[in-house]
């Protein structure tokens, strides 16, 4: 790939990240115009119940994250790895379902266990809480590797 071309990679991301963020805080959006004869403000009642959020987002979302317990049979076993799990978040924050999408059987266990007792901020759309679909990366490395 050209310089060019991961220049333009690098801004279209900053943008993405900057728009995602700015709906994490709830800060004003830059409005596109309203076409011929609809409102400038859509109603509260047209808002999304629950948006799908990037995992990195969510990171800097986080009041409480508890940390997995390393299971002692992977330990012992020398077992490695990220579990992948696709939650829903209320809109106070807290997880509501989780179901896994990948990672070892062993470490599984220990990485819902962990999850299901972190916190969320509220994620905010137009300044209203509003349900979040996401996914969390749970890794497990041993030390001294």
């Amino acid at each position: 790939m050209t310089r060019a071309g991961k220049t333009i990679l690098a801004v279209i991301a900053s943008a993405a990240l900057s728009c995602e963020y700015r709906l994490a805080f709830g800060l004003p959006q830059d409005q596109a115009p309203a076409s011929a004869g609809q409102s400038d403000a859509a109603p509260h009642r047209d808002l999304p119940q629950r948006v799908r959020v990037s995992n990195g987002v969510m990171q800097g979302l986080i009041v409480t994250k508890v940390p997995p317990k390393y299971p002692e049979k992977a330990r012992k076993k020398r077992i490695q790895g990220t579990v992948l799990l696709h939650v829903m978040i209320s809109k106070t924050g807290d997880i509501e379902t989780m179901e896994l999408v990948s990672g070892h059987p062993v470490l599984v266990p220990a990485a819902m266990d962990a999850v299901k007792q972190w916190k969320y901020r509220p994620y905010l759309l137009n300044g209203n809480p509003v349900e979040v679909d996401t996914q969390i990366q749970v890794n497990f490395v041993l030390a001294g590797d």
